[in-house]
Order: C-alpha cells, then sequence, then structure tokens
C-alpha cells in the first residue's frame, strides 16, 4: 500500500520537500493555511525574491551563523546551482546581481512561486490550502493531523516545514515549534534575527527616511569591534535598518543576553582618510566662503543630515565658514568619519526576516532530516536552528533542507 505522507507548510521548505517526497511515488499531501502558497517568499528580496546566492558552497557555509555543521549534508546535497536548474525547467529566467544574490530576470516574485507550483503539479502533488494544522498526535507508527476546522486525517510520515515566527501576516506563527515540543523534541530561545536596531539617540528620529549608500558601519562589543561592513542603511524613527545592519544584527544577537555593551559607529565616507576628507572640506569651504557653515557642506552630505552632523561636532549652524577654526573642521572631519550610535534592544521578533533558534539540531538527523526521537517525522527550512546572513542564504537552507527530508521520507 502507497504511503501517506503530509507536508506541513507551503512555504519554500515545504514546495521543494513535498515536490521531491511525491517524486518518489509517495501519496504527497502540501497542507497550506494560508489561501495561497508561498506568502512569506512573495515579500523577500523586497518583493523580488532573491531566489539563492551563486557564491560556492564552501563559501556559502561561511555565511552561515548558526549550526554551520549540520548543513553540510543538505547543501551540498542539494546545491544553488540545483535549485536554479530546477526552476529553470518551469521557465524561470534569473540573473545575478551585487555580491552573488539571485534574483528572477522580471523581478517578480510571483514568476518563482509559479515555478514552484508547475514543479509541484508535475509531480502530482495534492496541494490543500487553507487547511491548518492544529495538532500532531503519534500513535502506534502513524501520524494524525488534527485541523482546525475540526476534522482529522492520519499519515505514515510528516514533514514539518512550517517556517518560524517572523512575519506573522504570512502565516510563520510558530505553530511547527508547538508541533515540535508537544512530540518530544527541543525548541532553542526564539530570538529576532536579521532584524532592525533601536537606538538610544533620539536624533534619529529627525532623519527617518534617509538612505545612506556607500557608507560603513562598525558594531563594538564592550569596546572590542565584532563587525564591519560596506554598503546600504537607512534610519528610521526607532533607530537603523537596511541590508547591512541586518547582517550586523545576525552577529550581536548572539551578545544580547549578556548584558553587554554594545555601540555602532558609522563612516559616511569610507573612501577619503581623514586627511583627504579635511582637503575636500577645505575645497568646498573656500566654494563657500562668506556662507553659513550648514550651507557650506550640501555638496558632501545630504541635507537633512547637515545639522546633527554640526550638532555632534559642537559646530553652531548658522556661523560663517570663514570663521570656522582649524581645530572645529577637526572635530567635524572625526565626526563624518565615526557617527556614534548606542544599541538599545532589536525590534520585536515579528519584524525580523529570519528566527534564530528553533527545533535542536541535536536532534536531527543532519543526513535525512528526520526526528532522532520519532521515526517518520522530519523538519525542513527555518523551523529548525539555523540561520545565515542575508543574500539568498537563509532561502537556500530552505530549499536544501526540504529537498533532503522529501528524498528521505
Amino acid at each position: 500500500m502507497e504511503e501517506k505522507i503530509a507536508v506541513i507548510g507551503g512555504g519554500p521548505s515545504g514546495m521543494v520537500a513535498a515536490g521531491f517526497a511525491s517524486s518518489r511515488h509517495k501519496n504527497v499531501k502540501l497542507f497550506e493555511k494560508n489561501n495561497k502558497l508561498g506568502k512569506k517568499l512573495f515579500i523577500t528580496g523586497k518583493g523580488r525574491c532573491n531566489i539563492t546566492n551563486n557564491t560556492d558552497i564552501e563559501n556559502f557555509l561561511d555565511n552561515v551563523t548558526t549550526n554551520k555543521d549540520f548543513l553540510y549534508s543538505a547543501l551540498y546535497s542539494f546545491t544553488n546551482t540545483d535549485i536554479l536548474s530546477l526552476l529553470s525547467n518551469y521557465n524561470l529566467k534569473t540573473k545575478v546581481e551585487r555580491g552573488g544574490r539571485v534574483f528572477p530576470v522580471s523581478n517578480k516574485s510571483s514568476d518563482v512561486i509559479k515555478a514552484f507550483e508547475k514543479f509541484l503539479t508535475e509531480k502530482d502533488v495534492n496541494i490543500i490550502l487553507n487547511k491548518e494544522v492544529n495538532k500532531i498526535i503519534y500513535k502506534n507508527g502513524f501520524f494524525v493531523l488534527e485541523f482546525k476546522d475540526g476534522s482529522n486525517e492520519s499519515f505514515d510520515k510528516i514533514i514539518i516545514a512550517t517556517g518560524g515566527k517572523s512575519y506573522p501576516v504570512t502565516g510563520s506563527t510558530g505553530d511547527g515549534y508547538r508541533f515540535a515540543r508537544y512530540l518530544g523534541h527541543s525548541i532553542i530561545d526564539l530570538k529576532p534575527a536579521l532584524v532592525p536596531c533601536e537606538v538610544q539617540e533620539n536624533w534619529v528620529k529627525d532623519i527617518q527616511g534617509l538612505t545612506l549608500k556607500n557608507i560603513s558601519i562598525s558594531a563594538f562589543i564592550d569596546n572590542k569591534k565584532v563587525y564591519e561592513n560596506f554598503g546600504e542603511m537607512l534610519f528610521t524613527h526607532f533607530g537603523i535598518t537596511g541590508p547591512i545592519v541586518l547582517t550586523m544584527s545576525n552577529i550581536i544577537n548572539k551578545y544580547i543576553e549578556q548584558k553587554r555593551k554594545i555601540n555602532f559607529f558609522i563612516d559616511l565616507k569610507p573612501a577619503l582618510s581623514l586627511e583627504k576628507l579635511d582637503n575636500r572640506i577645505l575645497r568646498d569651504f573656500e566654494k563657500y566662503n562668506n556662507k553659513q557653515v550648514k550651507n557650506g557642506l550640501k555638496d558632501l552630505l545630504p541635507q537633512n543630515l547637515i545639522p546633527i552632523v554640526l550638532k555632534l561636532s559642537g559646530i553652531a549652524e548658522e556661523k560663517s565658514i570663514n570663521q570656522i577654526t582649524k581645530e572645529e573642521r577637526n572635530r567635524l572631519t572625526k565626526t563624518i568619519k565615526n557617527i556614534e550610535l548606542n544599541f538599545l534592544k532589536f525590534r520585536p521578533l515579528d519584524e525580523a526576516i529570519v528566527t534564530s533558534g528553533g527545533v535542536s539540531t541535536l536532534e536531527i538527523d543532519p543526513s535525512t532530516m528526520e526526528s532522532k526521537l520519532i521515526p517518520g517525522l522530519f523538519f525542513a527550512g527555518e523551523v529548525i536552528d539555523v540561520e545565515a546572513l542575508t543574500g539568498g542564504y537563509n532561502l537556500q537552507i530552505a530549499y536544501s533542507t526540504g529537498y533532503l527530508a522529501g528524498i528521505n521520507c
């Protein structure tokens, strides 16, 4: 008699798992509580879907920040090349952008989801939408799924691919952790990863919405540098976000529970040394010699950032450029190269891109994604305690773990 497999969750890991499980002539049902598949996938990459990263797997693993060793088998078994080949089979064309990030040529995440849907259709996966699992009971070697609508169904094996607890509006409400805990698994404490940071400085509210490009930011834990990166960031009413800030949050979240001093330093002109920046400021001051200093920096800095930089430098905005002393200019130069922000806290978990924590990897076979506690129980994707930096790495982890679960269930 043909085995019945249930896959819970229609995100990237669940779709890959269901497709490959069904390709082994299994009777596979994919349960998704939303009214469509890939709801969280739809919003990734600002709606463009950063499918994966085209770096080699060895470098890929260097971007995994939690339980890297656990993922060796998964990432080498189903690589970034494999997922792009699979999607290409269903007419998705892709392109590579900065940092090896891979996107659909159309810049539409919906096209990625359509390719996955074609894959599932071809593999005869029974997709059941608007069906929410409430409870999983393991009894006499079978799994009974109890649904919110009061119905239930029995399966030989199940794959939990419910995602994390970030972006709950997409359906990622932490159901998988509840299921796993009820079935006897340990859950590593959940924390936000790849999340905006709140800071103590109130002046950030004055420039909320300002995006800075080609700047660098450093993070210090108890005055020791733990991170530095170059790229783009954004000021908000509560602090900072943007690509390099999200990556930074993944690094510093390991220190949060220790209540250590965390502060950031922004270099607005990383391409210029202090000496070269001073020369640049001198040229601008000569150009605007008879104007107020706030008008003499408009070629160098964003307009709404100028008052803040001057205040941090201890220079009055209305002061005439021809009255600026060398000492004041030195303070200005150092401020531009070293704006300090003091970390307050992360934004809530439901604003994080990825959930840190999850089902303990010690209780999952890394070569199959099967539970070491209950035969026939598999896990895939973000529900597992694994995470990586931004750039398509977390989605690839979802595909790779989903693949292993699918071919081994």
